[in-house]
């Protein structure tokens, strides 16, 4: 296609619009209802130009091939101005003021300066007011133009469809959808309505009327809340954070961002902070140096090896933690201690995604980039709820939906995604590995496989197929809950759909047969022929933390080194061993639920833990607690005075993901870089530079002064890295691994050529459903599932230090009115949730979203003592804990 634009030949893509043509010829146009991310309107008029004779708005109308374009003409110019001077008409003086160049507001008062428009122009009196209910977003309705951007920002970005437009004419007006207040609508705070408001009627408190943007530090990085790997700009002055912005160029969120990335960094400021290492000295911690705390560490390890040997310490390193520092803890484990016992907390979480995809395909990562997992003409989504858990992929993924993308949920509740699915599974928790052979049945009942695939790329095809005809349709309804017509009904989506993928979370891990649901999930893709090739996009894990995939990739395994080569191999040990220049010990460590097994029974001297707050997201937490009580060395490095650094006998200050240089892997494999946006507080130190100060208070150089430098080392140590460094990530912003050369792009799709087993085959697993660890009984009736809410994350620890705490300020107990019922349970108040295990006090919410005979909560508040109840139930393969089966209790409070 070729147009010409007051001149200049441009060639636009396919499916361009004359906006998109006048801007490749280096023109600009006012567009105050456009934004590039959003459908075009066409309202404002702003950006009339002649297109071969008519006068039309850029945005909306489609380039021709051969058009000519008039754009700087008087009279073009003249109309714009007349447009401009007809919005801005309506509001008061104030809103050419403009607030910060670059920030809400700053859009129309530049249009209005190039068009000549002074605030004489605007002539409204005002008077409509503001709704400042909402901690992060504030409305000045004298301000709002109606352009509808914040409309369709929160309709077609977010999905959340929580704004509308209320009002005629001149008092049309944005408003929450709910006709009541902004905190009381059903806003989740991802800030895209900021970002989009052209006349500053939308701001964030902080900046509205504030410093231009210009003249606050910009600092590019990636978010240290869950896996997505959101790429922000920080802005600071002097010292301190002014706001979060989604960065438009990020990968993965492409200028989006959720409550937790763009708004929950109050925390850094917090009174609670850290700042000085802390000592227990007669039953109290006191503050003391550094020397004397690292003194006193040292004498401690030293103990604890003289009298038990290497083996009597231990470490759980931090899915918080950079790749660098989790890099670096485990060298220390393994060249100065002489020990594998390192773990982190992909323990408890998806240390079976590890395994079965490991055991599967070769790798331990999910199949395909997310990027073309968003290609999918059918997803399946099991045990997920992005929107709350993985927000900026939970909104990406429901405009797929939304736009006709087939979706198959599998969960027990009624929550995000699910509510949008053609087809919504809900099996009876713990009975996934049966619910996915069910599927597999009817694929291959029906002859939904791909056997040509199967012939040439895989392995174990007779012996699943012996299994699965164990579990038709009828025999998994009962076993699982699902009528057996959904169940058929899924399975034709899935194996008619012409390019599927797979996307799961913790409802498939969090189970004491995880890695047994990995694989039979994977078996779907596997008979599909849906993985590394042009028919499908396999199947990807949603990851939890913002690091807990580079963690274990950077070798904070007990069993393995960094890029997942065994402990136990002479080959990994060997090149390990040659670059660190000390023997890699050869036996397997300790996984975190033996190191706390260990402690209790006196065979643990030192357990030093980083950035885990054990006490209130490990399972069985009451059994946790006896452990650390029963080690003689605590060491603990925190943000803040957790529940387990309360118990420490040494307390570390440690800098946030804010005050941190270094790397972060996301959910699909993807370096990206971390960069310090702030000066730690105090004499709080990153973990990098305490794991350097503990070596060399015992007399050791760990080499890697930096973290640029730690990288580097670990691509020697691990082939799979070997194209990687800071200089590298530095320039393209993000590489997926495996990226073996320097030169290489990385590899987003996995397994194109051959899978990485011995053999070259993917490998179906044979393996039969078993029940899970715990079931309902007469005493504890209810099957209780934990996980995450969406204003909040993991422990609270951070979110509930920041406004985030006015969107949600306490642990809730979701069940069915039936259930409700059933204990004299009433909406909205205290109600007592006993296990075999421990005791909670919650507030009921009752809810349709629960199944009846289970409830649901988040463990984001630790007083309220949710992971006392959860058993102690593992998965067989990993010790991945069964949070997602917890029979209970449920008890009105008594008065």
């Amino acid at each position: 296609m070729r147009m010409r634009v007051d001149g200049v030949t441009v060639r636009p893509a396919e499916g361009a619009s004359v906006l998109d043509a006048v801007r490749a010829a280096g023109v600009e146009l006012p567009t105050l209802c456009h934004d590039d991310r959003l459908s075009p309107a066409g309202s404002c008029r702003t950006c009339l130009v002649r297109a071969s004779g008519r006068v039309v708005a850029a945005c909306v109308t489609p380039a021709a091939d051969g058009a000519e374009i008039e754009v700087a003409t008087e009279e073009l110019w003249a109309l714009r101005r007349d447009a401009v001077e007809l919005i801005v008409s309506a509001l008061p003086p104030r809103a050419l003021d403009g607030g910060p160049d670059g920030w809400a507001g700053g859009e129309l008062a530049r249009v209005c300066a190039e068009l000549g428009i002074t605030s004489e122009a605007a002539r409204g009196a005002g008077g409509r007011g503001r709704d400042d209910s909402h901690p992060y977003v504030h409305l000045d309705r004298d301000l709002c133009i109606a352009c509808g951007r914040c409309v369709r920002m929160c309709a077609e970005v977010q999905g959340t469809f929580a704004l509308t437009l209320t009002g005629r004419g001149a008092d049309t007006v944005v408003a929450p959808g709910t006709g009541g207040s902004w905190a009381d609508s059903d806003c989740v705070a991802c800030g895209g309505c900021l970002t989009t408001c052209p006349t500053g009627a939308l701001t964030e408190p902080g900046l509205a009327g504030g410093v231009p943007i210009p003249v606050l530090t910009r600092t590019r990085t990636t978010c240290g809340y869950c896996g997505v790997g959101c790429s922000l700009e920080v802005l600071t002055r002097d010292g301190a954070i002014s706001a979060v912005l989604p960065d438009r160029d990020g990968p993965v969120n492409r200028g989006h961002a959720c409550v937790k990335g763009r708004f929950a960094h109050g925390f850094v400021r917090s009174p609670d902070r850290l700042t000085r290492p802390l000592l227990r000295r007669s039953g109290l911690l006191e503050p003391v140096s550094w020397p004397e705390a690292l003194d006193h560490v040292a004498r401690g390890l030293r103990t604890a090896v003289a009298e038990g040997g290497p083996d009597a310490v231990a470490a759980i390193s931090s899915a918080r933690a950079t790749n660098e520092e989790n890099y670096l803890v485990q060298k220390f484990m393994r060249v100065v201690i002489g020990t594998n016992n390192v773990d982190n907390c992909s323990r408890l979480c998806h240390a079976p995604s590890a395994a079965g995809l490991i055991a599967s395909f070769g790798l331990a990562g999910g199949t395909d980039g997310f990027d073309d997992v968003e290609k999918a003409d059918c997803l399946l989504v099991v045990g997920a709820n992005p929107v709350e858990a993985h927000p900026v992929v939970g909104a990406r993924l429901l405009q797929r939906v939304l736009r006709g993308t087939r979706l198959i949920a599998a969960d027990p509740r009624a929550v995000g995604l699910a509510r949008y699915a053609d087809v919504h599974l809900r099996p009876r928790p713990g009975t996934n590995v049966a619910l996915f052979h069910g599927l597999a049945h009817v694929l291959l009942a029906e002859g939904l496989v791909d056997e040509e695939f199967l012939r040439l790329r895989a392995a174990g095809l007779p012996e699943l197929t012996g299994l699965l005809a164990e579990y038709p349709p009828d025999r998994v309804a009962a076993l699982t809950g699902v009528p057996a017509a959904d169940l058929i009904t899924a399975a034709r989506l899935y194996g008619r759909a012409e390019r599927p993928a797979i996307v799961y979370g913790l409802g498939v891990t969090e189970h004491l047969h995880g890695t047994d649901g990995v694989r039979a999930l994977a078996n779907l893709a596997i008979l599909r022929g849906a993985v590394g090739t042009d028919r499908g996009y396999g199947v990807n894990p949603l990851r939890g933390q913002n690091n807990v995939q580079g963690a274990s990739d950077m070798g904070a395994l007990p069993d393995s080194l960094p890029g997942y080569g065994k402990v136990t191999d002479p080959a990994a040990s060997a090149r390990a061993a040659e670059v660190w220049g000390a023997p890699v010990p050869p036996r397997a460590g300790l996984r975190i639920p033996e190191m706390f097994a260990a402690a209790r029974d006196g065979r643990l001297g030192a357990l030093w833990i980083i950035g885990e707050d054990v006490c209130a997201t490990d399972p069985d937490a009451t059994r946790v607690a006896e452990a650390l009580e029963a080690c003689p060395l605590v060491v603990c490095q925190e943000l803040f005075l957790s529940e387990t650094a309360r118990r420490a006998d040494v307390v570390l200050p440690a800098a946030s993901w804010l005050e941190k240089d270094g790397t972060f892997v996301n959910f699909d494999r993807r370096f990206q870089r971390v960069r310090p946006a702030l000066i730690p507080p105090g004499e709080a130190r990153t973990d990098f530079a305490a794991v350097h100060a503990v070596a060399e208070a015992l007399g050791v150089d760990l080499g890697c002064p930096t973290p640029a430098d730690a990288l580097a080392e670990c691509a020697r140590v691990a082939p799979m890295f070997a194209g990687l460094s800071h200089a590298r990530l530095d320039q393209e912003g993000a590489v997926p691994w495996p990226c073996p050369d320097p030169d290489g792009p990385g590899e987003a799709t996995l397994y194109r050529e051959r899978f990485a087993t011995p053999d070259g085959r993917a490998r179906l697993a044979a393996c039969p459903y078993l029940p899970p660890g715990e079931t309902p009984d007469d005493d504890y009736p209810l099957i209780l599932v934990t996980g995450r809410r969406w204003a909040h994350y993991n422990s609270g620890s951070m979110t509930r230090r920041t406004d985030n705490l006015r969107l949600d300020a306490e642990d809730r107990l979701d069940l069915h009115p039936s259930d409700a019922a059933r204990y004299a349970v009433r909406d909205g108040e205290p109600v007592v949730v006993e296990s075999r295990h421990g005791r909670a006090t919650l507030t009921a919410r009752l809810t349709e979203e629960a199944a009846p005979g289970q409830v649901f909560c988040a463990f984001h508040f630790p007083s309220s003592g949710v992971n006392t109840l959860t058993s102690s139930h593992a998965d067989t393969a990993t010790s991945c804990p069964e949070y997602k089966v917890t029979a209970v209790q449920l008890k009105p409070l008594p008065e």
